[in-house]
């Protein structure tokens, strides 16, 4: 168990041991972070809280660093992540069940660090302890930052938190291959032993039972349990039509209202129709890039599992084209970039996007809740049993 302590984070906040506060009661802290951004916080948060509902024990959510605030209304107070209101809508959570942020992150836009602390004690601790001393949760899940070093200008870097709090902390890893071992030891290393749970993400199924295996030894060696490894999953990689449409400053031709579809793989037209239609064939949910002038590339995409065409250069295309598209419901985005760059812009965006949309939130619920046991938390973090 540990304390949090409001006044761990005024003027004192970069003393590395806090002192509890007197009045406040004692909770349950847990920290779900990572080594590297989008390796799947938001779905381990998402898997934990819902175990926790299933076995009866009352929570509360926290962010304390704001990485991503496009639903935030100007101005508007408390402050909360995006990921707080994924969180509260999936799991039906109370607004006193949300903790708010305490900053936004500098990726959020906060450049102005200098008045901070005082911000910090005037504002959010007092809201923070309010919270803290009025709720009736057992547990406190505190999603960290994106990587092991964001929010190190505010103190709010991953192994700061954990320190300070005296926290266990649930890591989430991507698997990318051997080279990921060293990135998993050295983030355990840098929290100090407070490693206490760990859940593999990205992992080719074929590769899952020879991984487990091969990685006892190690996690042994940590003292870290693993609590499961989640198969790579397309959808869960998968970018939205209107994401894209950001990224690529494109202009939507047709189909504004599908922009939420959703893509998993990329096709570039560039090839003979015959060639093309055998390609397209074989691939799902794609996004194809052609160019505007090449009108049989793009009806032939039409027909096959199309979820958008990105169509490049300086011409126009066809009318004829922009009606099937209509008739279809494919969005069509025009824009000014060459085809290289385009191609460039679209294949950085799959796997680096946040788990908003409520089609892959649900599905990454089902992957939790098949391939991950958090029942070893019961004993290490003593909470009650079920």
């Amino acid at each position: 168990m540990c304390l949090i302590c409001p006044r761990a984070f005024g003027r004192s906040f970069f003393l590395l041991k806090v002192p509890p506060a007197p009045g406040l009661a004692l909770s349950i802290t847990v920290l779900v972070g990572s080594t590297e951004p989008y390796s799947g916080k938001s779905a381990l948060v998402l898997g934990l809280a819902q175990w926790l509902q299933s076995q009866g024990i009352r929570f509360c959510y926290s962010k304390p660093l704001a990485t991503s605030l496009e639903r935030q209304q100007q101005h508007s107070e408390p402050l909360f992540d995006d990921d707080a209101h994924l969180i509260g809508e999936m799991l039906q959570l109370a607004p006193a069940d949300l903790i708010p942020s305490l900053a936004p992150s500098a990726s959020a836009g906060n450049l102005d660090l200098a008045h901070l602390g005082e911000a910090m004690e005037r504002d959010y601790f007092p809201a923070l302890q309010e919270k803290l001393e009025s709720s009736t949760a057992q547990v406190t899940i505190m999603e960290g930052p994106s990587s092991l070093a964001e929010g190190c200008c505010l103190g709010l870097h991953l192994p700061a938190l954990a320190a300070r709090l005296d926290a266990p902390v649930l890591l989430i890893h991507s698997w990318q291959g051997s080279t990921s071992v060293e990135t998993l030891v050295d983030g355990c290393h840098r929290l100090e032993g407070r490693a206490s749970g760990l859940v593999l993400n990205a992992v080719e199924p074929e590769l899952i039972p020879s991984l487990k295996h091969d990685l006892e030894p190690l996690l042994q060696r940590l003292h870290l349990p693993l609590l499961g490894v989640l198969p790579r999953s397309p959808l869960l990689r998968s970018v939205s039509v209107g994401d894209l449409s950001q990224r690529l400053a494109a202009e939507v031709l047709c189909c504004p209202e599908r922009l939420d579809l959703l893509v998993e793989t990329l096709s570039i037209g560039a090839m003979s129709v015959n060639s093309a239609m055998q390609f397209f064939r074989r691939r799902r949910n794609m996004a194809v890039i052609t160019g505007a002038d090449r009108t049989d590339i793009q009806l032939a995409a039409l027909e096959a599992s199309t979820q958008c065409l990105i169509l490049t250069g300086a011409s126009s295309p066809l009318q004829q084209l922009v009606n099937r598209a209509e008739e279809l419901e494919v969005p069509v985005l025009k824009v000014s970039k060459d085809t290289l760059n385009t191609v460039a812009l679209v294949e950085r965006a799959f796997g680096n996007v946040r788990l908003h949309e409520p089609i892959k939130a649900s599905f990454a619920l089902r992957l939790m809740r098949e391939n991950c046991d958090f029942t070893p938390l019961i004993a290490r973090l003593n909470l009650p049993s079920p």
